[in-house]
């Protein structure tokens, strides 16, 4: 009898008190690389759990096409001149800012990718730091990448694994350690991702039509480690690195186990019902 009349008093105080608890547990979250495949996503789950989010983009004509107000109201869309301000009051900050690496690179895209890359990053941090203490967001968390490892036909990685030494470790490198400068009152968690897979971006998009067209398979021999994590699965990721703080320091956005490239072509080929075999 003790345990119903609890439940029944629970009941009715919950609902006088829904919208003050939904109150106390909104955040705020400031996100760069927000138009991203990875950004979308985040957004998009973050506001449908009624989550305020602010957008810091370098476009806004761009932002306001992915996020129309009609679809998004009440997302705030701050460039770069109004970053300062935008953040300060966060809860949280996600740094997701970086160019694209799907591309021939070329000296001057190398020179980009890394640019594009130390640059926001170094811009959020320093206006997180100049913020008075009580303005200062809770948490950053910043992506980087498994690349950091380098690569190995047998090495096996985790999070205390040493740094490789080609060009995306020295970019991964500098990535964090750039985040790493952040005022030492706000936590930071360090996402190393991995190949995100999801139909409507990344990798994953740009092998479908390929497949369909009957024209798929792997980039060339097939035998390189293909360490994914689908987007679903790396927004729950990011947004449990927002909320929980026992996430901090450096942790693999990745699937636990990374699998050959042609394996997972096979696997892609199985479900859409379309051969493998045309090496990229």
């Amino acid at each position: 009898r003790l345990e119903t009349r609890r439940f029944r008093l629970w009941c009715l105080s919950g609902a006088n008190g829904s919208d003050q608890s939904r109150k106390e547990n909104e955040m705020v979250v400031s996100i760069t690389g927000a138009t991203g495949f990875i950004g979308r996503h985040l957004v998009q789950r973050l506001y449908a759990d009624n989550h305020k989010v602010h957008v810091l983009t370098r476009s806004r004509s761009k932002a306001q096409q992915i996020f129309p107000a009609n679809k998004f109201p009440g997302i705030v869309l701050a460039e770069e001149s109004d970053w300062k301000d935008t953040l300060s009051g966060s809860t949280a900050v996600v740094n997701l800012a970086g160019m694209p690496i799907s591309t021939r690179w070329s000296p001057e895209i190398k020179k980009e990718i890394k640019q594009s890359r130390i640059k926001v990053t170094s811009k959020v941090v320093e206006f997180i730091n100049n913020l008075q203490a009580d303005a200062r967001p809770n948490v950053l968390v910043s992506a980087t990448a498994v690349g950091y490892y380098g690569t190995s036909e047998t090495g096996v990685f985790d999070e205390r694994s040493p740094s490789g030494n080609d060009y995306l470790a020295e970019v991964c490198r500098e990535w964090e350690a750039t985040a790493l400068k952040v005022n030492k009152d706000v936590r930071v968690a360090l996402i190393r991702i991995g190949v995100v897979l999801g139909k409507d971006g990344g990798a994953l998009a740009k092998m479908i039509p390929l497949f369909m067209m009957f024209a798929g398979g792997p980039i060339g021999s097939g035998k390189q480690w293909f360490s994914w994590i689908h987007v679903d699965d790396l927004v729950n990721l990011i947004y449990e690195a927002i909320s929980n703080p026992e996430y901090k320091g450096v942790i693999n956005g990745t699937a636990p186990n990374p699998v050959r490239l042609a394996e997972m072509c096979q696997h892609l080929g199985n479900v859409l019902g379309r051969p493998s075999w045309l090496p990229v």
